[in-house]
């Protein structure tokens, strides 16, 4: 069995709710009082990861922290179909994963100090996320004008997409406006469309612009 070291409102322990639900795994969940609690700065949570970070999952016997870890493992280990992490696809897999990273440094910090009054420079993780949506939007727009529908080429979506989708679609609970950049409305609108997805808290659909739906 699985176990999930999971806080409902984090968009990383979803990006990995998500996956599991879509790869149909079972597993358990130990609740970990993030806020208002900070349980992920206990002792005892240390033990099982000690930069005191979430998700981790416990499976086969060993602990793997990290979200972006975490979904790698679970696409290239538990998914019969090889949809989710294609091996041809792998090299730019990893270097969107690398920028989901990214995305949780600022638009993600940017959302921790709004919603959960996190003491950081929130001017400058707006900025950095301002920057990252604006290289997405450009990358998802070359996407659609080739006919691609994802992150990466393909006709199925990866673990790129849901890596970088939590926290972009969040991005208002840190005062970011997504309304600049439409391909990312687009990209999300697809997102949260495919067959079994159930958004968490504070995810809502955007009305597209009259321009962005033609």
């Amino acid at each position: 069995m699985i176990r999930l070291y999971d806080y409902a409102l984090s968009g990383n322990c979803f990006k990995v709710r998500l996956l599991l639900s879509w790869l149909d795994l079972e597993y358990e969940t130990r609740l970990v009082d993030f806020y208002p609690g900070f349980e992920h700065r206990s002792d005892t949570f240390r033990k099982i990861n000690p930069l005191g970070q979430l998700p981790v999952i416990e499976i086969d016997g060993q602990l793997i922290r990290d979200a972006q870890a975490i979904l790698i493992y679970l696409a290239t280990t538990r998914d019969p179909l090889g949809q989710w992490c294609p091996m041809d696809r792998i090299g730019p897999i990893y270097q969107w994963l690398a920028f989901a990273d990214s995305i949780t440094g600022t638009i993600s910090a940017a959302r921790l100090h709004d919603a959960m009054f996190f003491r950081l420079d929130v001017d400058k993780a707006r900025a950095g996320g301002v920057q990252l949506l604006r290289i997405l939007d450009d990358h998802l727009w070359f996407a659609e004008w080739a006919g691609q529908d994802w992150i990466i080429a393909g006709e199925h979506p990866t673990i790129a997409d849901i890596a970088c989708f939590p926290y972009v679609a969040l991005a208002e609970e840190g005062g970011i406006d997504l309304a600049p950049y439409a391909a990312i409305q687009r990209w999300t609108d697809r997102f949260m469309r495919l067959p079994g997805f159930a958004p968490m808290a504070g995810m809502m659909p955007l009305p597209l612009p009259k321009e962005a739906r033609t």
